[in-house]
């Protein structure tokens, strides 16, 4: 979710469902929650053990924190609550209970983004003083070495615009008739990597700018396993069945070829062996921890088709309105609901894939 920033020209807007309604993302975000609750054990030993406050304490009144790709809640309030409870214990054990620092909290997303509901459901109970940073955090948005933690859940793998060649019908990257990279041909998937891989560089420099020594970065993202293809994660599994739909509603009349040939999601899943030397090629940082987890797994009941189509709703039917208009989104997803039903073993299996990438940095 990025808005143009100072430092990036041209990046596009992709905001949740705002508000508290049925589509809503406030409303379908659990699976997001899940993987928050995931990710937090991890998050909590890095603190434990590599966190060292006592380099901030001596003159250290406030410690900040972003929440990089917020939303409108109520996870990014979950997620800072945990780090933030993470940090006092930390100063508990370093014997500096008396040198706790104010906390704040800067909650980062597009201008676009729905910054009133988020600040409405605020917990009341918070431990920390809020501010909203509207921007793109693919460019600078923080004075220099401002910040003590930065956090980003889920929001990285949107790239900041969709590779031209996937809609060049003379490239050998043109996307007929998908609409991501799940069982696309090489190029197509090359295209998108080489996007992220831009996108990530941008991200990483900027944050290497803002983040103390010292300071910790956690970013939690959809990732893939070394060398196993997209179209066995939940994502990629509802991306494939996506893309099926609106090429049925094609084939009806109901939109043209031509409109899902130029639609493509901009969103991508690393590998861990991708974000390895992403990092190192920035050299800011230095990789306390790199975890790949399946959350789908630690889901109380399984995740049935009904739950995919609302939480894969709340998060693109903006950008497919813009694109096909608002009135096919009705249809749209009830033949998306359809598919689930129908490849239904195809998408249980996906959630007992590892499709959650934890990585955990520290500022050298």
């Amino acid at each position: 979710m990025s808005s143009s920033g100072s430092e990036v020209a041209a990046t596009e807007s992709y905001p949740m469902n705002g508000g508290d309604g049925t589509f809503s993302y406030n409303k379908n975000s659990y699976l997001q929650r899940a993987a928050t609750n995931v990710a937090r054990a991890t998050i909590d030993e890095v603190i434990a053990e590599t966190l060292d406050v006592k380099r901030f304490s001596s003159a250290l009144t406030i410690f900040r924190i972003t929440d990089l790709g917020c939303s409108v809640g109520p996870n990014t309030f979950l997620a800072v609550q945990n780090i933030i409870e993470g940090v006092r214990h930390k100063y508990k054990l370093q014997g500096l209970s008396s040198q706790l620092p104010d906390f704040e909290v800067l909650f980062n997303d597009s201008a676009s983004n729905d910054f009133n509901t988020l600040f409405a459901s605020l917990p009341s109970d918070r431990l920390y003083y809020a501010a909203g940073v509207p921007g793109s955090f693919h460019g600078r948005l923080f004075p220099k070495a401002s910040l003590h933690f930065a956090h980003s859940s889920y929001a990285l793998h949107w790239l900041s615009k969709v590779p031209k060649e996937l809609v060049d019908p003379n490239s050998a990257a043109f996307n007929k008739g998908r609409v991501h990279y799940t069982s696309a041909p090489r190029e197509v998937s090359d295209a998108y990597t080489s996007q992220f891989a831009k996108d990530m560089a941008t991200f990483m420099k900027a944050r290497g700018e803002e983040i103390v020594s010292g300071g910790m970065m956690v970013m939690v993202m959809p990732g893939i396993a070394n060398g196993i293809p997209y179209s066995r994660v939940p994502s990629g599994v509802m991306f494939d069945l996506l893309g099926f739909s609106l090429m049925d509603m094609a084939k009806e009349g109901i939109i043209s070829e031509a409109q899902v040939d130029s639609f493509n999601l901009p969103v991508y899943a690393p590998s861990p062996d991708e974000m390895t030397a992403l990092v190192e090629s920035n050299g800011c940082f230095s990789i306390e921890r790199m975890d790949l987890a399946a959350p789908g797994s630690k889901i109380d009941e399984s995740v049935g088709g009904h739950a995919c189509m609302l939480h894969l709703r709340a998060g693109m039917e903006g950008i497919i309105s813009k694109h096909f208009g608002s009135e096919i989104i009705d249809d749209l997803f009830d033949r998306f609901l359809g598919k689930t039903k129908e490849f239904s073993d195809r998408l249980n299996s996906a959630f007992l894939q590892g499709s959650q990438l934890v990585v955990i940095l520290k500022r050298k």
